[in-house]
């Protein structure tokens, strides 16, 4: 699905959505009546009204299976921001076991990771131009930093352990939200459910052409119950794209300030 439609707030979102869906049925019952004369009406009308239920099933079933694999990624994307967040948090908590320089150090890296991450990352992952080539040099700072550590008991031995485990956990969860940024439902998919959306709409319409009343409100109904399926998919559709997507506020919660401890 386009670029743009993502980027629009729910509201337009669902105001182009619910128009083109409205349109396109209206041009599908406009065909039918047209076509519905003389021997073609005879025709329409032998249609059976139970084509309709296995066509809606099948609808039903490509709605499921599209939304299965958007909830998927938006669950992978909040659970890899958590990790993330997470992780950077136990960085700080444990680099209190060197207090001075080692600990301000670190926390200044965490500090300087997490805005970059909020000012520049995150609007690449927006475009979907994030890639896990471009490494996080304050985060590899801080583990060169973790590494360079000289523990003096072994308490300091068991946080440095710690820190440096903390640090690859929030490079890995990193890598997994880049990948995820790039997640959205292929347009294959979307052409097969759009498609079957508008068999169905013309199946309500043949079915039902000698009344046109009963067609009208017949498409009407399942024109609105296409175009909130959709709406509900395409909003979710890209996790960091759009008025609903994920934001970096569970990072910028456990963002270290720029002395002592939270």
């Amino acid at each position: 699905m386009s670029d743009w439609l993502h980027a629009l707030p729910v509201v337009w979102m669902g105001l182009v959505i619910f128009g083109t869906t409205y349109l396109i049925s209206a041009v599908i019952y406009v065909i039918v009546i047209i076509f519905a004369t003389g021997r073609r009406a005879q025709s329409f009308r032998a249609v059976t009204p139970g084509l309709l239920s296995p066509l809606g099933v099948i609808f039903g079933l490509f709605v499921v299976f599209t939304a299965v694999q958007v909830w998927n990624d938006n669950d992978r994307a909040k659970a890899a921001i958590d990790r993330e967040a997470s992780a950077l948090r136990a960085v700080v908590v444990f680099a209190s076991a060197f207090p001075g320089e080692p600990e301000q150090r670190m926390r200044a890296l965490v500090r300087q990771h997490i805005q970059e991450m909020a000012t520049q990352e995150w609007p690449m992952m927006e475009r979907q131009t994030a890639t896990i080539s471009i490494a996080p040099r304050h985060l590899f700072e801080a583990l060169q930093v973790a590494l360079a550590l000289v523990p003096g008991n072994p308490g300091q031995q068991a946080a440095e352990r710690e820190i440096v485990a903390q640090i690859e956990a929030a490079l890995d969860a990193r890598r997994q939200r880049i990948i995820i940024c790039r997640a959205q439902v292929h347009p294959f998919k979307w052409i097969c459910l759009l498609a079957q959306a508008i068999i169905v709409l013309l199946a309500i319409a043949v079915v039902h052409s000698d009344d046109r009343l009963a067609a009208i409100i017949a498409l009407a109904i399942f024109a609105t119950a296409v175009a909130s399926c959709v709406l509900l998919i395409a909003a979710y559709d890209r996790p960091f794209v759009g008025q609903l997507s994920l934001t970096p506020r569970p990072l910028l919660q456990v963002m270290p300030e720029s002395g002592g401890l939270n």
